[in-house]
């Protein structure tokens, strides 16, 4: 099952590289696992544990080799009820450069550490649709979503306090959905637009809903919100999804 439904063509996507630094942008907790051993470091809060990081590109003949791994894992979940909730994983791999002790595991951020100097190997985003590689140049030239670090408290905002308007959004899928459906709900949402999970008594689908504009701020959302619900207002069609 595709984590995004097949988008109209004017509904453009996150890059590989935006979408690893939106997920980091926006983690509260990550895996570490150095020298064999795995810790979890959590209460993030949202602070991009990539600040802490000084990426270095790989030394010309391997010269860190005798350094130690380091891989960072971060899980990109869903925070509204759907099936399937987990939406992507990310891997950061490489090679310290300084000890990891600078990052104490479980100390959480603004503990006033220093940050770790790491050799970059690549960075790895696992979705439904398979496994895509970043290099450090793609990674550093790529920003977070300006939703990132929102877009948690606005779709449970939305699915909570106005699901009446989800089932609104329907009237903009295509094909429209069948009685079939059983419910359906809010995926994710970026610059670009918001993705929704139509769910079936046996499996489900995924549909890409473009804003009128891609957003620059998280300022701009509202009123592209708005636009998406007042073109499923001027559409008529019968649904069949309960309320």
């Amino acid at each position: 099952m595709r984590l995004f439904g097949d988008p109209a063509p004017s509904a453009a996507l996150p890059t590989a590289a935006e979408r690893i630094r939106s997920v980091l942008a926006a983690a509260h907790s990550m895996t570490v696992v150095t020298d064999g051993l795995r810790s979890e470091v959590r209460h993030l809060d949202g602070g991009d544990p990539m600040g802490r990081l000084h990426l270095h590109p790989a030394e010309p003949g391997g010269h860190a080799e005798h350094r130690p791994t380091i891989r960072l894992e971060f899980t990109d979940v869903a925070p509204t009820p759907v099936r399937d909730r987990v939406r992507a994983r990310v891997t950061v791999l490489g090679r310290l450069l300084t000890p990891y002790s600078d990052l104490p595991a479980g100390s959480g951020a603004g503990s006033g550490a220093e940050s770790t100097c790491m050799e970059f190997e690549r960075a790895e985003l696992e979705t439904a649709e398979g496994v895509a590689y970043v290099g450090l140049e793609e990674l550093d030239e790529a920003a977070p979503d300006p939703l990132a670090a929102y877009e948690a408290g606005m779709l449970t905002h939305l699915l909570d306090e106005h699901h009446d308007l989800v089932t609104l959004l329907l009237r903009l899928v295509q094909p429209q959905p069948t009685a079939a459906v059983v419910r359906a709900l809010p995926l994710a949402m970026d610059r670009y637009g918001i993705t929704l999970r139509l769910e079936e008594r046996r499996g489900h689908r995924d549909v890409r809903l473009a804003f009128p504009s891609p957003l620059d701020d998280v300022e701009q959302s509202g009123a592209q919100i708005q636009a998406l619900f007042s073109a499923a207002r001027r559409r008529s069609h019968r649904n069949t999804l309960p309320a």
